[in-house]
């Protein structure tokens, strides 16, 4: 057994002091004792919290999901324990269906075989979307939604982006709301009206991918996606924090509004934790410069946040509390698919960062094995 000591543990909307987190591959309990035999692990007065799960991530470390390789995955995996990233969705690209099937194929029989922060999932995102709002997405393979071609993949697909306005859409979303109705079914790449945007909450849309990005603007005349978003208790939603997707001042608001459906996202792509230069994305050229991912149009391609810099940005920038911003990278992300991670519970994974008070990722725990200090 294990024990943390000397942590500022935050779990359940509290940071704890004077307490201690008993572990082995999973948690045992927090208490204000300490076993005698218990291997200790002193935190100097560090946070502990459960480790963070990102629900759309492309790649790292120089690596991409869209790689299909079982070296890439390996790569993202082991990169993304210095951000205290330590469970993550691997996250398809619209391509060809042969690529995108290639990519499915490898993460069916890889993706358990990892030994850094643990894939839990796929996050298709595309081809299913509005060719108006491709963002970095390539429009030549955009197709209509078709269960055929992911038919092979669906057990462990978590999340799908979408556009729900077009054709196919509806279909495509009744049947997974009849079949497989614990996908979140995302609306995301999206020219969707306000109107259309509330009827695809009716018919199984719950989450809004990168709001405000690859989606109409808010307009007091025509709300679009964000206003039926904004004004709907129950859809959650997620946003890039690297200061670059969204200005800071809408951090404070889209919080205030949304509250617990609020989740952090990086949306990173190979460039991340990776020096300036030029990459890919999606088959498509990438120059990464002074923090920013752009297509040689100048579309933003994905990012290159590290995921503890996401927090630090949101801390910085609103008025969150930071128990309430912790849960936006593990409780709430891992409620919203439906997982048994991503909270200080016995029971649960023995997945666990330790950071300070600048967001520095300190140490990190996979299953209560020390994977990254």
């Amino acid at each position: 057994m294990k024990a943390i000591i000397n942590a500022k543990i935050i779990t359940d909307g509290k940071i704890l002091v004077g307490y201690n987190l008993l572990f082995v591959q999973k948690i045992i309990t927090i208490t204000k004792e300490l076993p005698i035999w218990a291997e200790v692990i002193d935190a100097g007065g560090a946070y502990l919290s459960a480790g963070f799960v990102d629900i759309h991530i492309h790649g790292s470390g120089g690596a991409d999901v869209m790689d299909a390789t079982p070296e890439s995955l390996e790569i993202i995996s082991q990169t993304l324990l210095q951000t205290g990233t330590t469970s993550f969705l691997a996250t398809t690209m619209t391509m060809s269906p042969l690529e995108i099937d290639k990519a499915l194929l490898n993460l069916q029989h890889h993706k358990n075989s990892v030994t850094g922060a643990k894939i839990v999932g796929v996050h298709l995102e595309g081809p299913f979307i509005n060719a108006q709002k491709h963002g970095a997405q390539n429009p030549e393979y955009i197709q209509q939604p078709n269960i055929e071609i992911i038919a092979s993949y669906l057990e462990m697909i978590k999340m799908i982006t979408l556009a729900p306005e077009v054709e196919g859409a509806k279909a495509f979303m009744a049947y997974l709301q009849k079949h497989y109705p614990k996908i979140v079914l995302s609306i995301g790449h999206s020219d969707a009206t306000y109107m259309q945007s509330q009827q695809s909450f009716k018919e199984g849309i719950t989450h809004a991918t990168h709001l405000f990005n690859a989606m109409n603007p808010l307009h007091h005349r025509e709300p679009g996606i964000v206003g039926a978003v904004l004004a709907n208790n129950s859809i959650s939603c997620d946003v890039i924090a690297d200061l670059i997707h969204i200005h800071p001042a809408f951090f404070n608001l889209v919080y205030t509004l949304k509250q617990e459906q609020l989740l952090l996202i990086t949306d990173a792509m190979r460039a991340g934790c990776m020096k300036c230069g030029t990459y890919t994305l999606g088959g498509q050229k990438v120059i990464v410069k002074e923090g920013e991912a752009r297509l040689e149009d100048g579309t933003l391609a994905g990012s290159v946040l590290k995921f503890n810099e996401a927090l630090k940005n949101f801390y910085n920038h609103s008025e969150i509390k930071l128990p309430e911003l912790i849960a936006m990278v593990t409780k709430l992300p891992a409620q919203k698919l439906g997982l048994e991670i991503g909270e200080l519970k016995e029971d649960y994974p023995a997945d666990l960062v330790l950071f300070d008070e600048a967001f520095k990722v300190l140490k990190v725990f996979v299953d209560g094995e020390l994977r990254y200090s």
